[in-house]
């Protein structure tokens, strides 16, 4: 008799839990697809061309780029254009009026880097000028390399180096151009 009350009583906790699982997926798949539904009616997005699932816009640029983002915005006719680059999506600027609004009105908002999980890994953090989000981090490692790195004191130090460096690579060109000889240029010697 125990064994059965409590084969009993084993059966209804598998049922509730997997009554429980069943209602907790559900909901948490309605409002998963709730949000997905509202999320690009909040974003205001600018206009953007057909895309492809995985790819985005990357077949729409051609090999000359420049030619084939300028073609597109004269199609899709308005001062910013929103292209999916693979995964990264990307803001097209076509017009020097949109352009002043970003790089002047705009430049904080949009001064900051993408977050990057291969630099959070290999760096231990994204605290570096070239990777670091704008904010304070940023401008800590900005203040070091201008005051350590770009002084004026500092660059004029390395003058003779970068002359002689300079003067040697000219002396290559020169023998290579008496010889009639191509010059590789990434050799180092």
């Amino acid at each position: 008799m125990a064994n059965l009350a409590q084969q009993f009583m084993s059966e209804i906790t598998a049922r509730q839990l997997e009554r429980g699982f069943f209602c907790s997926s559900l909901s948490s798949s309605c409002s998963y697809a709730i949000q997905q539904s509202q999320q690009p009616g909040l974003l205001h997005l600018p206009p953007s061309p057909p895309a492809l699932p995985i790819l985005g816009h990357l077949h729409l640029v051609g090999s000359l780029p420049h030619v084939s983002l300028r073609s597109l915005a004269q199609k899709h006719g308005a001062d910013l254009m929103l292209l999916r680059l693979c995964a990264m999506p990307a803001i097209l600027v076509t017009s020097p009026h949109a352009a002043e609004a970003v790089l002047r009105t705009h430049d904080q908002v949009l001064a900051s880097r993408p977050h990057s999980l291969a630099t959070e890994i290999i760096m231990s953090g994204p605290c570096d000028i070239g990777f670091a989000p704008y904010g304070e981090c940023w401008r800590q490692a900005k203040k070091l390399v201008i005051t350590h790195l770009l002084h004026s004191n500092k660059v004029r130090s390395f003058r003779l180096a970068r002359e002689e460096e300079v003067s040697m690579v000219m002396a290559k060109i020169s023998e290579a151009a008496a010889a009639g000889a191509a010059v590789d240029m990434t050799a180092r010697s």
